[in-house]
C-alpha cells in the first residue's frame, strides 16, 4: 500500500533502465534525504519525463512513498535547473559525477536540508565557474559533503591525542582520522604535509573562505587524498566516478 505524495526539491543523483521504457532514480532530496524511486514510463518517446531526470537536473519530485520497500514511485519531476553546463569539458563533468556517487552512496534517507542545500549551491558553482577553478571547487565540495556526514579531518589538534597544532609541515594518518603531533607521529606513521597544503586542506574543509591555486602536481595529491579517506572511512567497494576524477590529470 503506497502512502502520501510529498513533494520536494530535488537533485538527480543518477539513474539506471528497469524494464522497457522505465528508470530507477537516485534522488537528493531536500526533506527525505537519499531515495531512490521508480519513474514508469520515463524512457518513452512521449514521456511526461522528458529529458528531465538527467544527472544533477534539479526540480521538483513528486514522490508517492512505498510502505513495503525503499523503492518509491516518482509520478513527476518539475524541472527547474538542467545543468548543461556540467558538460562543458571532461574535468567538469568527472568533478561533478564524483559528487554526485559520494552522495548517491553515503547521504542518509533521513532530512539534511543544509546538505542538500550545499549540493544544490555546489552543482551551480561547478557548472559556472571558470575551468582553472574547477578542480578545487570540486574538491572543496566534496570535503564539504563527507564533513556534513561527520567526517571532517582533525586539523587544528592532533587526531590522537587532541593536543594543539602549532605551524609548519605535520603527519597526516587516515586511519586515525587526521593531522598528528609530534609524539605521536613516528617516521613510519603518516603521510607529511607542509605549510601550503594544511592551508589548502583546511580551505578545503572549513567551505568558507578563499581557495588556493594548487598545481597540478598538488592538485592530484589532494585527489588522492580525499580518494584515500573515503574508502578508508566510508567504502572499500569500487567508486567508478570518484576514482576516474581522482585519476584525471588537468595540467593539459
Amino acid at each position: 500500500m503506497a502512502g502520501p505524495p510529498v513533494v520536494t526539491a530535488s537533485l538527480v543523483l543518477g539513474s539506471l533502465r528497469y524494464g522497457e521504457t522505465s528508470r530507477i532514480v537516485r534522488l537528493a532530496t531536500r526533506d527525505a534525504g537519499v531515495q531512490s524511486a521508480i519513474a514508469k514510463g520515463a524512457d518513452r518517446p512521449r514521456s511526461r519525463f522528458g529529458a528531465a531526470l538527467q544527472l544533477l537536473s534539479e526540480g521538483q519530485a513528486h514522490l508517492i512513498a512505498s510502505r513495503s520497500s525503499d523503492l518509491h514511485l516518482l509520478t513527476a519531476f518539475d524541472l527547474s535547473r538542467l545543468h548543461q553546463g556540467l558538460a562543458r569539458g571532461v574535468d567538469r563533468f568527472a568533478a561533478a559525477s564524483a559528487l554526485a556517487e559520494v552522495a548517491a552512496r553515503f547521504v542518509p534517507t533521513s532530512p539534511m536540508p543544509e546538505l542538500f542545500d550545499a549540493l544544490v549551491d555546489d552543482v551551480a558553482l561547478l557548472e559556472a565557474v571558470d575551468d582553472d577553478a574547477v578542480g578545487v571547487v570540486a574538491l572543496r565540495a566534496l570535503w564539504g559533503l563527507v564533513g556534513h556526514l561527520g567526517l571532517t579531518p582533525a586539523l587544528h589538534a592532533c587526531a590522537r591525542d587532541g593536543s594543539p597544532l602549532g605551524p609548519g609541515a605535520a603527519a597526516f594518518s587516515v586511519p586515525d582520522g587526521g593531522l598528528l603531533c609530534v609524539r605521536c607521529a613516528p617516521p613510519t606513521r603518516g603521510a607529511s604535509i607542509d605549510e601550503t597544503d594544511r592551508w589548502a586542506l583546511e580551505a578545503f574543509t572549513a567551505g568558507t573562505g578563499n581557495l588556493p591555486i594548487l598545481s597540478e602536481r598538488h592538485a592530484a595529491a589532494h585527489r588522492r587524498l580525499f580518494g584515500r579517506w573515503v574508502r578508508h572511512h566510508l567504502t572499500d567497494t569500487p567508486l567508478p566516478a570518484l576514482e576516474f576524477w581522482q585519476r584525471r590529470d588537468t595540467s593539459g
